[in-house]
């Protein structure tokens, strides 16, 4: 997990700082995403009146005007397009814009529409409007998130293949924070308003310390060290600098010299990677885009397909989902939250953070893109689950015990298997080129996503 004379990580400050970011890079999205009951409840109208009647959904019982029924579609849709776009070109522009434009602006960003949600929580909006300036909203946090969460990944790929867990689990505990912030919202009994306002100023709060954390990380030896022997400089793209830079890592290393400096950084036990050491003379070769894609693809496809499948169901199918036990209910009122919402995020969140100690199979195992594909069983079961409305398929897995069971099961290996492929992509390429390794498995994640909303009209229509 070292290279050869590298200081050590003292008290894991650099793994809890690529925490606290991972964190502040999916929090934002989750908030929006679990906090659906409260942008529904700002959609109702008087479905009564004579303007409204074209535009109320009557299906099976169900009773809700078009931008209440088509809102989580309409959300997850202007989320994972964006999502896509800005991580493509942030694939292309991370070498042209200075590292910390790119994460602490984000982040400053980011914050600031978290503020004005907050803020529009305790404004009057008629519901299109509302809807509409909602969707604004999501489709900025996500480009902005899309650029930090490539420049994240990338940068965790010039340190050793452990540091990427710690940014997947805590894009793991994102969702379970703000899964369990709703229900404490909801347990409050609170007017739905207030509960969202400080549901929001939560999520600022949060996203404030990941720009603090973000701020601390050059200060520290440990990463200082992996940045210098990647001949990379957060501040600018400065050749001379980067020189500098070169020469300060080959001093540290203390390795034998030659026309070149040649170590080795140890990936994990029994496993270790060359790295050449340029001369003052020399500069790294140029790889393409493409030419690295090439070394990688197999975890891109796979952490791509993962997602895929991911957002395909969750949460446009699985919020759909109706408890078998009899309504009126306080299981009722938590069913979504808890089973849905709870429970996806906490098991994420555990395959996530199991990577950190176990990493099988390995970067090279045929087994690795065989149990990916095996998760696209998880479509049919929960489209079989009690799913309502529904117009055409029928239930077999009514007992909220199945929905259960799959839940877990289905967020476990979403979690697992993309963290598994997010840390060995950058480690099949050389060092210099981890971080644009990084960048592309960033883009194909945020693929995933984009496909998984696209899908999710299929997915939701045949039910």
């Amino acid at each position: 997990m070292t290279a050869i004379n590298a200081p050590r990580d003292k008290y894991n400050a650099v793994w809890i700082i690529f925490f606290i970011l991972g964190l502040g890079t999916l929090l934002p999205w989750n908030f929006f995403m679990t906090a659906t009951s409260y942008f529904t409840s700002r959609l109702k109208d008087d479905v009564s009146s004579a303007n409204m009647t074209a535009n109320v959904t009557v299906l099976n019982g169900d009773t809700r005007n078009v931008l209440e029924s088509k809102f989580n579609n309409v959300m997850t849709l202007c989320a994972m397009v964006p999502l896509l776009i800005f991580t493509c070109l942030n694939s292309f522009i991370h070498q042209r814009i200075p590292q910390n434009w790119r994460i602490a602006g984000c982040l400053a960003v980011i914050m600031v529409v978290f503020l004005l949600t907050a803020v529009l929580v305790k404004v009057d909006m008629d519901p299109l409007p509302f809807f509409t300036l909602t969707m604004i909203k999501i489709v900025c946090i996500n480009s902005f998130g899309a650029v930090l969460q490539g420049s994240l990944f990338g940068l965790a790929g010039m340190l050793p293949a452990s540091y990427t867990a710690p940014i997947m689990s805590g894009q793991g505990l994102a969702g379970t924070f703000a899964a369990f912030s709703m229900i404490c919202a909801l347990a409050s009994g609170s007017a739905i308003q207030d509960s969202a306002f400080g549901y929001f100023i939560t999520a600022c709060v949060v996203i404030f310390l990941a720009i603090l954390s973000y701020l601390i990380l050059p200060r520290m030896e440990f990463f200082q060290y992996y940045l210098e022997s990647n001949g990379s400089n957060l501040a600018s793209g400065d050749e001379e600098n980067k020189m500098d830079l070169l020469k300060k890592a080959n001093n540290k290393r203390g390795c034998e010299e030659s026309d070149r400096l040649l170590c080795y950084v140890i990936d994990s036990p029994g496993e270790k990677r060359a790295v050449v050491s340029l001369t003052e003379e020399e500069t790294w070769p140029t790889t393409s885009v493409f030419g690295i894609f090439k070394q990688i693809w197999v975890m891109a496809l796979s952490v791509c397909f993962v997602f895929t499948i991911t957002i395909g169901v969750f949460p446009a199918v699985t919020v759909e989902v109706r408890s078998s036990v009899a309504e009126g209910g306080t299981w009722n009122k938590y069913f979504i939250p808890v089973s849905c919402f709870l429970l996806f995020n906490v098991m994420d969140w555990a395959g996530r953070s199991l990577t950190a100690v176990c990493m099988w199979p390995g970067k090279d195992s045929i087994m690795l893109p065989i149990m990916v594909g095996l998760r696209v069983a998880f479509v049919p079961l929960f489209m079989l689950c009690n799913v309502q409305p529904r117009q055409y398929m029928p239930v077999i897995f009514e007992h909220d015990a199945w929905y259960i069971v799959f839940i877990i099961l289905f967020s476990f290996s979403n979690g697992y298997l993309a963290s598994l492929c997010m840390c060995f992509g950058p480690k099949k390429v050389a060092q210099h080129e981890s971080e644009t390794a990084g960048a592309i498995m960033a883009f194909f994640l945020s693929l995933g996503l984009a496909l998984g909303a696209a899908l999710s009209f299929v997915f939701r229509a045949i039910i």
